[in-house]
């Protein structure tokens, strides 16, 4: 089995003749890879230093703080379904939610009500009608649409009004602010169907909305809208919150959904195994995709179609989940920065996934980030972070950020979420038409996914465009990694004159060296 990415792979070629032996000049061109969480508004929080104290408390809030600070004053949307309000849970969702906003964040909270309805319909001996996927609401149906709305506005703002009894969020009142801030329209006839008091989000009153946010208070929104003419229409959760994200130009839009959120495997657990899964966070991390671009969700849900259709027992997305990757890869095209999808069914994962790097749900972005960039004079104490044990392990030469300095424009990292998770330097030497890759190095907690290759691979291709046509590295512990990915052993005499000279014979660094093959 191939050995993973190395933490740091090879020596820096000394400072000294730098500019003589030339240099990279590496243009920000950047690659899609797999997935960033959640600094808010694109700004994205410094990361906290890497070095644990052994006190898991003190650890975890040093890494929370930077989120703390980063999502302090930001808007974020949250959409929950109907099923959340029937959940016993439903008090912890309040006092995340109310720690939310003792945090400073300014929170927009719609709810779905659907159970609630098709309870109030089964009572009266009636259901919701579905034709061609969107459900026909009639008088009788929006009788209980605005019955079941309305009670669960009020059981939402009791909980928050007066906090939870031994907690300490005791007696700590949020004021709650609900009202006609959605202006809807009906779906009308489509296919010769009248869908009646079925209806689509036509505008939101912003101008109110961001008032009631000034004032402190937490907006709570239903699934309803009105017309200019006084008619009420019933409308989806998602819907709303893609909206209303949008009209606010939120920093997040956070889904929880129903069950595990988007997994990466054919089918997702059910919410009762996804009840039973969500006490192994470990287990949920190795399911939930990561990051998904919103151009891929038309991509992906017809996929899911076509295999429902080909497989009809093979459980698929539920309606909720497709609704939201709808509304969130909407809200992305209009220039929400970042949705989120969260298993509801695992009661730490909205906090987690707020306040963690690596997050507990799906994000969906309008473009990649995680990049792979030209590196910054801003990135030398990320970069330091990552060669700084190393160094102290003795596998590479131990080098100050002002050395750093003088040759940060060889080097190419990878960031995520504000932090350098990875980095490699290239020193060209053009009339041998030769490279060498220096300080090849991945944070260890993100050494899977293949990070390391593509990062060599990106920085073949740098080579190869600057009309090199060999690469070689000088390595002491790493040269395994190396020979797996095409590297051969070579000698002093393969190296250009100038870095000869400056090889370090105490340390008696290997040389392996790789030719550059053209590209078709």
């Amino acid at each position: 089995m191939a050995s993973q990415t190395p933490g740091s792979a090879v020596e820096l070629a000394p400072a000294s003749n730098l500019r003589s032996a030339g240099s990279s000049s590496a243009g920000s061109s950047s690659s899609s890879l797999s997935s960033d969480r959640f600094s808010a508004s694109g700004a994205s929080p410094k990361a906290p230093p890497e070095r644990n104290t052994g006190d898991p408390f003190l650890d975890w809030f040093r890494h929370c703080t930077p989120y703390i600070h980063a999502h302090r004053g930001r808007t974020f949307v949250i959409a929950f379904g109907g099923e959340a309000l029937d959940d016993a849970r439903l008090p912890e969702l309040v006092h995340d939610i109310a720690l939310l906003h003792g945090l400073g964040i300014r929170l927009v909270l719609v709810h779905g009500a659907r159970p609630q309805i098709e309870r109030r319909l089964a009572e009266r001996g009636t259901a919701f009608q579905y034709i061609d996927g969107l459900r026909v609401t009639d008088d009788a149906a929006l009788t209980c649409v605005k019955e079941a709305t309305g009670a669960a506005r009020v059981e939402i703002e009791a909980l928050l009004s007066f906090g939870l009894a031994n907690s300490p969020m005791a007696g700590v009142r949020i004021p709650v602010a609900s009202g006609n801030f959605v202006f809807a329209r009906p779906i009308g006839v489509l296919n010769g169907v009248d869908y009646q008091h079925t209806g689509a989000v036509r505008r939101i009153d912003r101008v109110s909305l961001t008032q009631r946010l000034d004032q402190g208070a937490v907006a709570l929104i239903p699934p309803i809208g009105y017309s200019p003419t006084g008619e009420v229409f019933n409308l989806t959760a998602a819907d709303v919150a893609r909206a209303v994200a949008i009209a606010l130009e939120a920093d997040k839009l956070i889904f929880l959904v129903e069950g595990d959120g988007l997994v990466d495997g054919p089918t997702a657990a059910t919410p009762d195994e996804s009840a039973t899964q969500a006490h192994d966070p470990t287990t949920q991390a190795r399911k939930i995709r990561s990051h998904l671009l919103g151009a891929e969700v038309a991509a992906l849900l017809a996929q899911t179609q076509t295999q429902a259709q080909a497989q009809p027992h093979t459980q698929t997305l539920g309606e909720d989940l497709a609704q939201a990757l709808r509304a969130g890869a909407e809200a992305c095209e209009h220039g929400v920065a970042r949705v989120h999808l969260v298993g509801r069914n695992d009661p730490s994962a909205l906090l987690r996934e707020l306040f963690t790097r690596d997050g507990a749900g799906t994000l969906m972005t309008g473009e990649p980030f995680e990049r792979l960039r030209a590196a910054q004079s801003t990135d030398i104490p990320g970069i330091r972070r990552l060669l700084e044990p190393m160094e102290r392990a003795g596998i590479l030469v131990p080098r100050s950020a002002e050395e750093l300095e003088l040759v940060i424009d060889r080097f190419q990292v990878t960031e995520m979420d504000g932090t350098i998770i990875a980095c490699a330097s290239l020193l060209e030497f053009p009339h041998a038409q030769i490279g060498e890759l220096a300080c090849v190095a991945v944070h260890p907690a993100y050494r899977a996914r293949g990070r390391g290759d593509r990062l060599l691979t990106h920085m073949e291709a740098q080579a190869r465009a600057h009309g090199l046509e060999r690469l070689f590295v000088l390595t002491t512990q790493t040269a395994h990694w190396f020979r797996e990915r095409g590297f051969l052993p070579g000698s002093i005499e393969d190296l250009p004159e100038e870095r000869r000279r400056q090889y370090n014979e105490a340390r008696n660094s290997q040389i392996y060296i790789k030719p550059l093959l053209a590209q078709r």
